[in-house]
């Protein structure tokens, strides 16, 4: 697409192409990366979109934010504040590395430290806070040899103080859970919806257990990160619970169990999870119902059966549908009162669904969109969401 990128033009541009391949009424969701031109493109979109009303919920959930940037915009904030300590070891690597007679002298420290040489020491990308990790995993490791190369090589004067590699030994504890949370969003290749939510939940305790914690440089970063954390949580946290109750491992029980840590027993928030869940179900209800009078309305020889019979059962059938609204529990519910199995069982989620979408026809149909939200964008610019199933390459 020629320039210029803005959020009109990239509107237009993508509305056009959803009308050519015929799925603009198809749509859950767009995930996109932080920019601007973006908030504004998908604004106009959905615009569009509900004018013609084709977003269920009219498109509450239609933007889904990058969770594996937003991650990293967080990190990122946080890692300012101990940023010289950081900035100590990237030009520790960088000095070893400049040269070979500099790998070598490292060799030798490493060898009198008596420390595995085939380990290697990493660089980072300053912009993307999952390399930095790694690379002070690896510092840390090499620590010894850094402090034998200070003493043996006196061009070397990048070598943290004790101070510095015991707050850099904290940080890499710290930063390990964000690692491995971004991990998740991005090395799986085929990420469910319902992952994020425990990742979320996760992330969030921490930065609160730091934020009360004696360490003032932890205490500080964990504050940093975490007014941050609350701005995008605010976004995608309806969502996020929502898919995870559709996980047979976690349900409505884990949803309300961690709300509870975070807001205390029977908040608002976790009320507002319930009712976006029930609103929800309710539309896909309509739409399934919809469906059924619409096979129901299939001229009966091609469905070779005998009309007087078909007329009966169409009867009975109306009777069953209107018995069943007012005397019985909707599939969703059924669903929630179902017992969940341990959270340590490997489940194919997708397969899960597949399996027992007759037993629950109006939950399956809901859950095949919800839990394919693409909630990253690790390897497009953006993705849609649309009929259970993701368009991750555009």
């Amino acid at each position: 697409m020629p320039p210029p990128h803005s959020g009109v033009t990239l509107s237009e541009k993508i509305y056009a192409l959803l009308v050519e391949w015929g799925i603009e009424s198809k749509l859950f969701s767009i995930t996109l990366d932080n920019a601007s031109a973006n908030d504004t493109f998908v604004d106009l979109l959905k615009v569009q979109l509900n004018m013609r009303k084709q977003l269920l919920g009219g498109g509450k959930f239609f933007h889904i934010r990058c969770c594996a940037h937003i991650l990293n915009l967080i990190v990122q904030d946080g890692l300012k504040e101990v940023d010289s300590a950081i900035q100590k070891v990237r030009e520790s690597i960088k000095y070893v590395k400049g040269s070979q007679g500099r790998k070598q002298k490292f060799l030798e420290c490493v060898s009198l430290v008596n420390l595995n040489a085939k380990r290697s020491l990493k660089q980072d990308v300053p912009t993307w806070w999952n390399s930095t990790f790694p690379m002070l995993e690896s510092a840390l490791y090499f620590r010894l040899a850094f402090s034998y190369l200070e003493i043996s090589d006196s061009n070397f004067k990048h070598s943290p103080s004790r101070n510095k590699w015991d707050r850099i030994e904290k940080l890499s504890k710290f930063l390990s859970v964000f690692y491995e949370i971004t991990c998740v969003f991005s090395e799986t290749k085929y990420p469910t919806t319902d992952l994020y939510f425990p990742s979320i939940f996760m992330a969030r305790m921490t930065l609160e257990e730091h934020m009360s914690g004696d360490d003032v440089y932890l205490k500080n970063m964990a504050t940093q990160m975490f007014f941050k954390f609350e701005k995008y949580w605010s976004e995608i946290s309806l969502i996020l619970a929502i898919a995870v109750i559709f996980d047979y491992r976690y349900k409505i029980q884990f949803v309300e169990w961690s709300y509870a840590k975070f807001y205390g027993s029977d908040s608002a928030e976790f009320k507002k999870v319930q009712d976006h869940l029930f609103s929800l179900y309710d539309e896909y209800a309509v739409k399934v119902s919809n469906t059924l009078f619409a096979l129901n309305d299939i001229p009966f020889d091609e469905k070779n059966v005998h009309k007087g019979k078909n007329e009966f059962l169409k009867e009975f059938d109306n009777f069953q549908r209107e018995f069943g609204t007012a005397k019985n529990k909707s599939q969703l519910e059924q669903y929630l009162d179902e017992q969940t199995v341990e959270t340590t069982i490997e489940l194919d989620i997708l397969q899960f669904w597949k399996t027992n979408q007759f037993r629950h026809l109006e939950v399956s149909a809901m859950t095949r969109d919800i839990l394919a939200i693409p909630v990253s964008t690790v390897a497009s610019e953006f993705a849609f969401s649309v009929g259970g199933k993701v368009l991750d390459q555009y």
